[in-house]
């Protein structure tokens, strides 16, 4: 039998915290049709003469803020991620990652998988909850790539998970693990979904449903109630609510003034998690008035998360590999 390849799969990250090299990643991300979806003759134009001219150097100071000797956070976890799994599936399955925008991009490890002599291919997006400009963007990256080629590899994709009991544990036991190293009992917690434009729900897209389903199982079984609120607004445009900033800013005038908050729907730390949410988030809940503030940390690589990953990609493996 052939060997089977897994690919994981996550947004992306500029090559460095740098405007040049963050110029390069948002024009990639930003001319995503299902990722900005007004028409291009009416978005090129603001995106090459205003954005591109003015974001890349804001963005720039975010993630050196957050930048680690390993690189950006979210490839460095996703690494490790990879890494970790290595030998979850047995030796004729290869773990691979690549990054939607940027590197290492999608294509290239495809071909690289291939050519390890991978002719069944799991490509694994690792995004919990299903929306048009993630989970789909991905298929579309592999669809692309695959018309390229004359040998075409046979193909399944993990799906989307954000009800799944794995998923649901992995984040209960993150959860608790990392309330129990506080010092401190969080009068509230908030779950901070990435958000989205409303006129994607309008559409039809599941994404806000799925959200709001992973937050009601998780706050069941951690047995305490958790705030949804949606962060990341980008433009003019009306999107998901409540927003997580303003929420934020909120709370100290109701009265809740020390918090937790953490981001289910991302795999792994990233500029949105580790700089807009605890650092920014926490300027603005303390500026507001709150006293203690805790950002809890995603799946990662932890012992949880690593156990999640390997129970829904065996799944998925399902009939081309033996069961370890």
């Amino acid at each position: 039998m052939s060997r089977v390849g897994v690919l994981l799969v996550n947004l992306g990250t500029p090559d460095a915290p740098e405007p040049k090299a963050v110029k390069r990643y948002l024009k990639q991300f930003l001319s995503d049709r299902r990722v900005v979806e007004i028409p291009p003759i009416v978005w090129q134009p603001i995106l090459r003469g205003i954005i591109l001219n003015t974001r890349p150097k804001k963005s720039a100071h975010a993630y050196r803020l957050v930048w680690t000797e390993a690189g950006s956070p979210l490839a460095a976890i996703t690494a490790r991620q990879a890494g970790a799994l290595a030998d979850a599936f047995g030796p004729d399955v290869i773990v691979d990652h690549a990054m939607r925008y940027g590197n290492p991009a999608i294509g290239a490890r495809i071909d690289a998988l291939m050519a390890a002599g991978c002719e069944r291919i799991l490509i694994a997006p690792l995004y919990p909850q299903y929306c048009g400009a993630t989970t789909a963007t991905v298929n579309d990256a592999v669809a692309a790539h695959l018309m390229t080629l004359r040998r075409q590899p046979t193909l399944r994709t993990l799906p989307p998970y954000p009800a799944d009991p794995a998923y649901i544990a992995a984040l209960k036991a993150s959860v608790e693990a990392s309330l129990a190293a506080l010092d401190f009992v969080p009068q509230a917690i908030l779950a901070s979904f990435h958000g989205m434009p409303e006129r994607t729900r309008a559409l039809g897209d599941p994404y806000y449903n799925q959200c709001r389903e992973t937050a009601r199982l998780l706050s069941e079984a951690l047995g305490r109630d958790l705030t949804v609120t949606f962060q990341s607004r980008f433009g003019r445009a009306k999107w998901l609510e409540p927003a997580t900033d303003r929420t934020l800013a909120e709370l100290p005038g109701k009265g809740i003034t020390d918090i937790a908050i953490l981001a289910p729907g991302f795999a792994a730390d990233c500029l949105e998690t580790l700089e807009e949410l605890a650092i920014r988030g926490k300027e603005t809940f303390l500026a507001a008035g709150g006293q203690r503030f805790a950002y809890l940390p995603c799946l990662n690589e932890s012992a949880p998360g690593l156990a999640m990953l390997r129970t829904l990609i065996g799944r998925e493996l399902e009939g081309w590999v033996v069961s370890q």
